[in-house]
């Protein structure tokens, strides 16, 4: 081991070195004989906030009521307690974008109030009483456009960075593009050694922002701006930073990171690749809505390091999302021929609250200083979402909105198509002819955790119920589509569920959680089923992943009329969707034609259809969607508000099962049971019953012909598989999974009415071969070959096209075929065929080589013999063993020669040769005396 030198003996050994290189960095130490030494090491404390989502006040406006959840004032108690644990000038705080939109303060301030010239927006008023020393943006700033955001952050007292969003200037030469904003800013700063002397580091700071804001806010930034890829723009400049003298490199990034985002180019999520570009000391991100590192979604994932919080050996962090939490990085420096290195890091994030035995318990009380400076903007907020608008004869909430058919969207979806229908009638006419459909999704469905749910109560709906029902300022779009990309569209959307196996029963986990909610659209005007047994077409980037899948099942019109792939429809949605947000197939790319294009939001769509309902709407789910029945033995669970639990006992299909708790907090795990609907009241008189085509093992379609636009539905024993509506002259053509030989099926027809038919029944027919058999080992000893195949089947033997043996496979399946012994390396050929004449594809098996080679021979052997020379089986391997030890070995050539180079053996001792085939197969030992 090296002995450390002494402090004394580095700073003598290293005086001139450092004293040249360093003093244009910062103070130096002395020794006693005025010799300079580097500086000693810095501990550096680096303060982390993003998406904020003008969540200042630890207020919930949506409820109307305080939380202990979120809110910045109460991260800012946090932010000074953690300052005060390290020296003064040892800390830097900054922020990783979306600040200014996301609840209904940020849309009084930018909306209602407006926001005056010279004003300072409330979000900053809070944020320059903690001190920040830099910020990046986040694609909700675009949200508002580009005045407004100029307009808000001259009010902050710290800098802005931004280095891949550029001007467009027209010319097409990426070489000339200019910022739109700062790219970098490298900042003096000032900190004391672990010798408490004080030194100054460069530390440069640079932003980034998803490229996709020019597909999510295309209306406001189109012709003004344009982004480039992060990782590209980071390996741009970075090393022009450090051309600069920065030698700290933080990167402030909106942005997620997604291990199998890595190397794409203009990724959403790019953090992952950002870490691998060299010269970034730290990375502190947002955009995703989770904590780095202490997700759970991070465990286990390539170059991450839960522990120490790096990625790729770079300090990382991500503090939640609405103050929830404070992210807290410790770096040390040390100065090593001039330049600061980091050496060690720690991240981790600070809850403001923690959950103790199920019950909620604040970790930080909020800072005063902020209370004060935002009051004024939190009571006009107050006054503003508790203006009434309308009422409600039943409660709404979105606690299971991602199962089954919602009145939180349908009221949403009602309002777009009641918009579009009479835009069309006074500013389209030619789309007159065309269905209008409407797209919505659950925007609060846990995505921030188990109480973001909306949860609306019978009477008085205001403001606050309408940013409850629709969160974000968007604006309505509709767009022409055909039925064929309606489908897709559906398609993509039921990607947030799990393939479930219907032959386990086990509880199977309904939703993939990685699926965002927003993306979860459910579109009114259409009927269908959702086959969750079935893989996802498509995954969460919109790429077809299962070409062939299809979920979607029985789309339909209202009135139960298959929908034609070729017919035009228009569909309501809002700008992030239409403008490729989500990159949802028919719209990726802001691709589909846009025939109403509206400066309205959705939000004061809604808002305005409650109050011209005669001012009281009556919520309910047309149920025009669900999950298609599997069978009763398969459970389905998910999560939701533990406050559902209420909600779910007044359900037929949705069961409590326990508290769940994860890395957001504790939530209800609940089951769901999809079920039919209930049929209509009619008349008395029932269907005939339908006629049937005969159905194989093969077929996916069960076809007939029943009553006109009659329910018909098909199942196989109690289970139902599969139903659809008989067309106009009553034909009919019911998707169905494959089903086992012999099953029988019962075919119905339901009228309008509820009126159910007496049952057709057809038995499926045998037209799958059975599996090939199975087969055990074969050796050139045995005369059976032995396996398994379909029970009962016929197997039968083949060596070449010889059969040289059958026998039926027993009840459960296993046979054994008498044969003769065969060569070894005869390759055998087993086939099963079943009682209905289908032969199965043919297991092969190599009969396996278990006869040992015959001793070699050898020529006699004197005690000045050299060489050991004989016959053995052709290329086996002959080795000569003596006292234990192997003293020589060859291959017997393909006639079966051998010859062994020896050392002189003395005469009456053995030596034993032996043969070792191909197979491993060793001949009994051939013992030699050696000769006088």
């Amino acid at each position: 081991m090296t002995k450390k030198l002494s402090r004394f003996s580095k700073v003598t050994a290293s005086a001139f070195l450092f004293g040249t290189l360093i003093s244009p960095i910062g103070s130096l130490s002395a020794n006693a004989e005025g010799e300079t030494a580097a500086p000693a090491p810095v501990k550096l404390r680096i303060l982390e906030t993003t998406d904020i989502h003008a969540n200042v006040m630890p207020y919930d406006y949506y409820k109307d009521a305080p939380t202990l959840e979120f809110g910045l004032a109460k991260t800012a108690t946090l932010i000074k307690e953690a300052r005060k644990e390290v020296d003064p000038e040892n800390s830097m705080l900054f922020d990783s974008g979306d600040l200014l939109q996301g609840n209904p303060l940020a849309d009084y301030v930018a909306k209602v109030k407006k926001l005056q010239p010279g004003e300072v927006h409330p979000v900053y008023k809070a944020m320059n009483t903690l001190n920040y020393d830099a910020a990046s943006l986040g694609n909700h700033e675009f949200n508002y456009g580009l005045d407004f955001l100029d307009q808000a952050k001259k009010g902050a007292n710290f800098p802005y960075v931004n280095a891949n969003i550029y001007k467009v200037d027209g010319d097409n030469d990426d070489s000339n593009d200019v910022n739109e904003f700062e790219p970098y800013k490298i900042l003096d700063k000032k900190v004391k050694d672990e010798n408490g002397n004080e030194q100054t580091i460069k530390v440069g700071v640079i932003g980034f922002v998803p490229p996709q804001i020019m597909d999510w806010d295309k209306d406001n930034l189109a012709g003004k701006v344009k982004t480039k890829d992060i990782v590209k723009t980071a390996e741009k400049f970075i090393p022009k930073m450090r051309a600069e003298g920065a030698q700290v490199i933080i990167a402030l990034a909106h942005s997620g990171c997604d291990v199998q985002a890595e190397g794409l180019e203009d990724a959403e999520n790019a953090v992952y690749s950002l870490s691998k570009v060299s010269g970034i000391d730290a990375i502190l991100f947002g955009h995703k809505h989770v904590t780095f590192p202490e997700a759970t979604e991070f465990a286990g994932k390539p170059g991450i390091d839960q522990t120490k919080g790096t990625i790729n050996g770079v300090p990382s962090l991500e503090a939640g999302y609405w103050g929830n939490n404070l992210g807290v990085m410790d770096i040390t420096l040390e100065n090593e021929n001039g330049q600061w290195k980091v050496k060690d890091s720690q991240s981790v994030n600070r809850p403001i609250m923690a959950t103790v035995n199920g019950v909620k318990v604040s970790k930080a009380d909020a800072d005063q200083t902020i209370v004060d400076a935002v009051k004024e903007a939190h009571e006009g907020t107050l006054t503003y979402v508790r203006s009434k608008i309308g009422e409600t004869s039943a409660a709404m909430d979105s606690y299971f909105a991602r199962v089954q058919d919602d009145p939180t969207i349908q009221i949403v979806n009602n309002a777009q198509i009641a918009y579009v229908k009479n835009y069309i009638d006074k500013k389209l006419p030619e789309y007159k002819g065309l269905t209008i459909l409407s797209a919505g999704a659950p925007f609060k469905a846990g995505r921030q955790g188990p109480s973001d749910y909306t949860n609306i109560a019978a009477g008085d709906l205001s403001i606050k119920s309408a940013n409850d029902l629709y969160l974000y300022p968007n604006t309505l779009k509709a767009v022409e589509l055909t039925g064929a990309q309606v489908k897709e569209w559906l398609e993509m959307s039921a990607g947030q569920f799990n393939q479930i196996d219907p032959a386990k029963k086990d509880p199977q986990v309904l939703i993939n959680y990685g699926f965002e909610p927003f993306n979860y659209d459910v579109i009114d005007g259409v009927k269908y089923q959702i086959d969750v047994t079935q893989p996802a077409k498509y995954d969460l980037s919109g790429k077809v992943v299962n070409a062939d899948a299809n979920r979607i099942k029985n789309l339909t019109t209202l009135d139960g009329k298959a929908i034609d792939p070729a017919q035009k429809f228009i569909v309501a949605t809002n700008n992030y969707r239409a403008s490729g947000g989500g990159n949802f197939p028919g719209l990726a790319g802001g691709k589909a034609k846009i025939v109403v294009d509206s400066p309205d939001e959705n939000r004061q769509v809604l808002m305005d259809y409650i109050s011209a309902s005669a001012g009281k709407i009556n919520p309910s789910a047309d149920s025009n969607w669900s999950i298609q029945t599997i069978n009763k033995d398969v459970t389905l669970t998910f999560k939701s508000s533990p406050d559902a639990e209420k909600a779910a006992a007044q359900t037929k299909t949705i069961k409590y099962l326990a508290p769940l708790t994860d890395d957001k907090g504790t939530w209800g795990s609940y089951s769901i049971t999809p079920q039919e609907a209930a049929p209509a009241p009619g008349d008395t008189t029932a269907p005939k019953a339908p006629s049937v085509s005969p159905v194989t093992d093969h077929d996916s379609y069960v076809t007939g012909k029943a009553e006109a636009h009659s329910k018909v539905t098909v199942k196989a024993g109690k289970t139902l598989v599969g139903w659809a509506n008989a067309d106009q002259n009553g034909k009919f053509s019911v998707s169905i999974k494959t089903q086992k030989a012999n099953t029988v099926l019962t075919v119905t027809a339901t009228d309008k009415a509820g009126n159910v038919s007496k049952a057709t029944t057809v038995t499926v027919k045998d037209k799958t071969a059975p599996k090939a058999p199975s087969v055990s080992s074969v050796s050139d000893h045995d005369k059976k070959v032995t396996g398994k195949a379909e029970a009962a089947s016929k197997v039968i033997v083949k060596a070449g096209k010889t059969v040289i043996g059958w026998a039926h496979a027993d009840k459960n399946g296993k046979f054994s075929v008498n044969i003769k012994k065969q060569q070894a390396n005869t390759v055998l050929s087993v086939t099963a065929a079943d009682k209905a004449g289908n032969v199965s594809k043919a297991a092969t098996v190599t009969v396996k080589d278990k006869t040992a080679p015959k001793s070699p021979s050898v020529h006699p052997l004197k005690s000045s013999s050299t060489l050991v020379y004989g016959k053995a089986e052709p290329r086996s391997y002959v080795y000569i063993r003596s006292s234990n030890k192997t003293i020589g070995w060859t291959t017997a050539s393909k006639t079966g020669n051998y010859a062994i180079k020896i050392k002189k053996q003395k005469a009456g001792h053995a030596i034993y040769v032996k043969a070792k085939d191909a197979a491993g197969n060793i001949s009994i030992p051939n013992r030699v005396v050696i000769k006088k």
